[in-house]
């Protein structure tokens, strides 16, 4: 299996962070039934399954974000009668994957400074925009970076349910889809009581490419003038082994 040593430097370091929130939030215990999602040749997208135990009363959220890049996007519009792109945001800081599970409505158990201040649903995302761009603009071009990464499966539409077994134990399952980039992902645990967080717990887990897919990946991003000629050659060879083929036919 191929690991970076950053992704492993990043994994211990957020496993001692987690292990600072359990010993003093020791209300919430939570883990997940797999830490490595191995990305081979013919993965087709797989559930992660989150479980725990609560101590006393409350209500469970779950977060679940990727690794953040920037992402543009772009508006297009009709031009001469040609459609084309006349207008660009990008925005930073931008999760690569988004979830959300709660065990009851957000808007039922948590008010509006903690949805913010953990970043939990959409709207509060702290994504980033340069500060040219005026708030009407902002607010269509954000809502285009949302439903751009739900069609693409990246975030999800609704957020999941967290069920209980029990006044105790609860669970949910995260789907992870094909296309779902690489790296280190956070998920995050709270329980809420009377609109308070009384337990949290940050879990580490680790997207990889394994295999093939993984060199042909590797070798795509560090040799990419060499893997362009060779992509070249073999479109070449596609189109004129079938036109040889046919004239001897």
């Amino acid at each position: 299996m191929r690991i970076s040593l950053l992704a492993l430097a990043l994994l211990a370091w957020f496993a001692s962070v987690a292990g600072g929130r359990i010993a003093v939030a020791a209300s919430l215990v939570a883990d997940l039934s797999n830490h490595l999602i191995a990305i081979t040749t013919g993965f087709t997208g797989t559930d992660v399954l989150l479980f725990g135990a609560k101590e006393g009363e409350g209500d469970v959220v779950v977060i679940v974000r990727g690794p953040t890049s920037s992402i543009s996007v772009r508006k297009k519009s009709r031009v001469a009668g040609i459609w084309m792109n006349t207008d660009r945001v990008t925005f930073s800081n931008v999760p690569s994957f988004y979830a959300v599970a709660s065990s009851a409505p957000l808007a039922d158990i948590a008010p509006p400074t903690l949805l913010a201040r953990h970043q939990i649903g959409f709207n509060q995302l702290k994504v980033q925009a340069p500060a040219t761009v005026d708030p009407d603009r902002m607010r269509d071009f954000r809502a285009a970076l949302i439903r751009r990464q739900q069609r693409a499966g990246l975030f999800m539409r609704e957020a999941g349910e967290v069920s209980f077994l029990g006044n105790t134990l609860f669970r949910t399952n995260v789907y992870f889809p094909a296309n779902v980039p690489v790296g280190v992902y956070l998920v995050e645990v709270l329980l809420l009581q009377n609109g308070n967080v009384t337990g949290a717990q940050t879990t580490p887990l680790i997207i990889s490419k394994v295999g093939f897919g993984a060199e042909l990946f590797d070798f795509a991003h560090q040799r990419a003038a060499i893997y362009g000629l060779i992509a070249i050659l073999i479109s070449l060879v596609a189109g004129w082994l079938p036109h040889i083929l046919l004239r001897k036919a």
